[in-house]
C-alpha cells in the first residue's frame, strides 16, 4: 500500500518541481512511510511522487516511480494486484526478463505488451495508477472496478493535480481551497460525500471502474474519462444469465471461489492477520484464513463496555472455535472519546459515519502486530445483508400499491408549505401502509414520505429513502439539491427489482464512498493495509448471478453465505442477527462531547463562517438535546464538517498531518 501525488503543468524556469513533488509526497507519509522517490521532466512539466508501505518485494527493485522495460511508461500505483503472479507467466512466454518481483514491474510489462487498459482488464486487485506515456506525452489514471483505493484530482491555475488524498494537492502552490456547497450538501444527505463530487471546488474524485487522461498542454478542465470496466453491464448480465445449479452447486461454488479469493489476498512479505467483529463476513474471511494457513492468523477486536455496542465476545468465540492467536481490546467512553475531535486528521474530506471510530481502533490495535489486515466488507451489498433492505423493499411495494394520482397528490400535500400544517393527520394516516414517521422529527420524516411518493423512477425512491437529511438547502443556503449522480439517469441501470436497485446502487456510491473510504482512511492512518476478499470482482460478478433465493430465504439475509459459515462456526454464531459497528454518539453529543459540539455549533461561529443557517442548525441541535427527535446522523454530519474547517484554519492545515498521525501511533 502507498500513495501517489503529483502533477502536468506548462514549463516555467520559476517552478521549483522538486521542492513541490516532495511537499505532495510528504502529505502521504501514513501511507507509505517505509520509502519514497519522485521524477520531474521539465520540458513535458510531468511530475511523479511516491510513498511506499513495502507489502511484496522489500527491494529497491519494487521502488516507484518504476520505468518499464523499455522506458517508454512511467507509473506510481497504490495497491496490490493479486493475480501478478499469474501474469507474470503469461509475460514470461512472451520473452519478458525481470529486474526483481514486484506486482509494479509485471504490470509496467504488461503495459508494453497488452496496453494499458487491456492491462488492467486482466488486473485482479485494488488500485489507483498514474502512468506517464513518454511517446505520446500523456497521463493516464486509474482506479480499481469497486473504488477500494481513493484518487483525487483537480486544477490549480492551468496546472493538472492529482493525488490518493486531498492533503496532496493541497500542498501545491495555488490550489483553491474553496468550499464547494454542493458538497457540503450531498455531506448532510448521506454522511459522506459521493464520487465525483469532493468538498473542495477545484477538485473531483475519480470514480471506480474508470481511466482518466490528459495530455501535456491540455486546457484547464480538458480531461477525458471513460470506463475499463462497468458495473451496469455487469449486473444485467448477470440477471439475464443466472445461476442455473442447485443450493449445494452453488455453495460450492461460492467456497471455492472465496477461497482462491482469500488465499490471493494472503501473499505478503510482512506480517499478515484479519479484523474479526464477530459478524457473517468477517468470521467467514477468518475462518477461509485459518483454513488455508498452515499457522494461527492473527486476528483483532475492539470491545466496548456498552452492551449495546460490543461483539468482542461473540468474536472471542469464533476466534477460540477456529484457533486463531486473538487480540482484543476494550474501550472505555473516556479513551474513545479523546480521539473524535482528531478524526479530521485521520479523513482529509469531511466524513460522517460515526463507526469510523472503531474502525481507526481495531486498525491501531492490528498495526502492532501486522502491516497487512484482511477485512469483510462487501458481504451486505452483495449478498442482500442490510437490515434496511427488507424494509426498503417492504416500504417500496407498500407505497408503489397506491394509484400513482393519489401518490402525486399526497407527495404534493406533504411537501408544501400548507400541507405542512396538516402533516400529522396525513403521515399518521399513511402510516397504515407501513410509512409513517419516525426516528427524526415529524417534519423530516413528512418531507421523506412526500420525496418517496413523489419519485417518478425506483433510483429516485432508493435516493431519497436512505437520504440522512431531505432538505440540505435548508441547513445550507444556496446548496445545489440533487446533484449527485445517483440522480443522473445516464447512470442508472434498469434492473426492474427494487432490491436488486438497492444493492447495485449501495455498491457505487455507499459501498464506495462510505465504507471502503472509511476502511482506507482508518487503516492507511496508521500506516496499515486493508484488504478486502469479498470484493474481488469474480466474487461481485457471482453474486449478481445467484437468485434472490439465495442470498434471503425464510427472513434470514446472507442465506448463502450463513450457509457457507455454517461449514467453519457453530451454529450460534452463523443464525445470529446482523449488527452494526458502532457507537452511541446520540449520547456522546449529550453528554461527554457537548462542550466540543457546543463550541463548534455556537450561532456567532456559524454565521460568521456562513456555510450552514445558524437558526436551522441550532433548531435541530437544541431538539436533539431535548430528547424530542434522535438527529444523531445530520448532526454528526455538521459536526464533521465543522471540525475538519477547524483543521482547515491557517496553523492547523494538512502541512503537519503526517506528523500528527505517526505522532500518535507512536504512543
Amino acid at each position: 500500500m502507498c500513495g501517489i501525488a503529483g502533477f502536468l503543468r506548462p514549463y516555467s524556469t520559476e517552478f521549483d518541481a522538486q521542492q513541490t513533488l516532495v511537499a505532495m509526497t510528504n502529505a502521504l507519509a501514513h501511507r507509505g512511510p517505509d520509502a519514497d522517490g519522485i521524477w520531474h521532466d521539465p520540458v513535458t512539466g510531468i511530475g511523479l511522487g511516491h510513498r511506499r508501505l513495502s507489502i511484496i518485494d522489500l527491494s529497491e527493485a519494487g521502488a516507484q516511480p518504476m520505468a518499464s522495460p523499455s522506458g517508454r511508461f512511467l507509473a506510481i500505483y497504490n495497491g496490490e494486484i493479486y493475480n501478478y503472479g499469474e501474469l507474470r507467466d503469461d509475460l514470461d512466454q512472451l520473452g519478458a526478463t525481470w529486474r526483481g518481483h514486484s506486482d509494479t514491474e509485471v504490470v509496467l510489462a504488461g503495459f508494453e505488451q497488452w496496453g494499458i487498459e487491456a492491462t488492467l482488464q486482466r488486473c485482479n486487485g485494488m488500485f489507483t495508477f498514474a502512468i506517464w506515456d513518454r511517446q505520446e506525452h500523456e497521463l493516464t489514471l486509474a482506479r480499481d472496478r469497486i473504488g477500494i483505493k481513493p484518487l483525487y484530482y483537480g486544477w490549480a491555475g492551468d496546472t493538472f493535480l492529482f493525488g490518493s488524498t486531498l492533503d496532496a494537492l493541497c500542498t501545491y502552490p495555488g490550489f483553491e481551497r474553496g468550499v464547494d456547497r454542493g458538497a457540503l450538501g450531498l455531506l448532510l444527505r448521506f454522511g459522506y460525500i459521493p464520487a465525483p463530487h469532493a468538498i473542495f471546488e477545484d477538485a473531483r474524485k475519480l470514480e471506480a471502474g474508470r481511466l482518466l487522461t490528459v495530455r501535456a498542454g491540455a486546457a484547464r478542465g480538458e480531461v477525458a474519462v471513460r470506463r475499463f470496466w462497468d458495473l451496469r453491464s455487469v449486473v444485467t448480465d448477470a440477471l439475464e444469465n443466472q445461476f442455473e445449479g442447485s443450493d449445494d452447486d452453488a455453495l460450492e461454488a461460492l467456497d471455492a471461489l472465496l477461497r482462491d479469493s482469500v488465499q490471493k489476498r494472503m501473499l505478503a512479505d510482512v506480517p499478515l492477520g484479519a479484523f474479526l467483529s464477530g459478524g457473517i463476513d468477517s468470521s467467514l474471511v477468518v475462518s477461509l484464513m485459518q483454513a488455508i494457513s498452515s499457522s494461527k492468523v492473527k486476528t483483532f477486536s475492539i470491545g466496548f463496555e456498552d452492551p449495546r455496542y460490543n461483539e468482542a465476545e461473540v468474536a472471542a468465540q469464533v476466534a477460540r472455535h477456529l484457533g486463531t492467536d486473538h487480540t482484543e481490546l476494550y474501550m472505555g467512553p473516556a479513551e474513545a472519546l479523546d480521539l473524535v475531535p482528531r478524526l479530521p486528521d485521520f479523513f482529509d474530506e469531511p466524513f460522517a459515519d460515526s463507526s469510523q471510530l472503531p474502525t481507526y481502533l481495531v486498525s491501531r490495535l492490528a498495526r502492532r502486530e501486522v502491516t497487512v489486515s484482511l477485512s469483510g466488507d462487501g458481504g451486505d451489498e452483495l449478498f442482500y445483508g442490510y437490515n434496511r433492505y427488507p424494509l426498503g423493499h417492504s416500504r417500496y411495494r407498500r407505497l408503489r400499491r397506491l394509484p400513482r394520482p393519489i401518490r402525486k397528490l399526497a407527495a404534493a400535500g406533504l411537501t408544501s408549505t400548507i400541507g405542512r400544517g396538516a402533516s400529522a393527520g396525513v403521515a399518521n394516516l399513511l402510516a397504515r401502509f407501513g410509512v409513517g414517521p419516525g426516528g427524526s422529527g415529524l417534519l423530516e420524516q413528512t418531507q421523506k414520505l412526500g420525496g418517496l411518493l413523489g419519485a417518478d423512477s425506483d433510483e429516485l425512491f432508493y435516493y431519497r429513502l436512505f437520504s440522512k437529511c431531505q432538505s440540505p438547502a435548508t441547513l445550507v443556503p444556496g446548496a445545489p439539491e440533487e446533484i449527485s449522480s445517483l440522480n443522473d439517469p445516464a447512470e442508472w441501470a434498469r434492473l426492474g427489482d427494487f432490491r436488486h436497485v438497492m444493492m447495485y446502487q449501495d455498491i457505487v456510491s455507499y459501498l464506495a464512498d462510505d465504507i471502503l473510504v472509511k476502511l482506507d482512511r482508518a487503516s492507511m492512518a496508521v500506516s496499515l493495509e486493508g484488504r478486502v476478499p469479498l470484493l474481488d470482482h469474480r466474487v461481485v460478478e457471482f453474486a449478481w448471478r445467484l437468485p434472490h433465493r439465495m442470498k434471503a430465504r425464510d427472513g434470514e439475509s446472507k442465506w448463502l453465505l450463513r450457509r457457507l459459515l455454517g461449514r467453519y462456526v457453530p451454529d450460534e454464531v452463523r443464525a445470529r442477527p446482523k449488527q452494526g459497528f458502532s457507537v452511541p454518539i446520540e449520547d456522546w453529543v449529550r453528554g461527554p462531547l457537548r462542550d466540543w459540539a457546543e463550541s463548534l455549533l455556537d450561532p456567532a461561529r456559524l454565521a460568521d463562517e456562513g456555510y450552514f443557517d445558524a437558526n436551522a442548525v441550532r433548531g435541530v441541535w437544541s431538539r436533539h438535546l431535548a430528547g424530542a427527535e434522535n438527529s444523531k446522523k445530520l448532526l454528526w454530519s455538521v459536526l464533521m464538517f465543522q471540525a475538519w474547517l477547524d483543521r482547515e484554519r491557517p496553523g492547523n492545515a494538512s502541512s503537519s498531518v503526517s506528523e500528527t498521525l505517526v505522532a500518535s501511533e507512536a504512543s
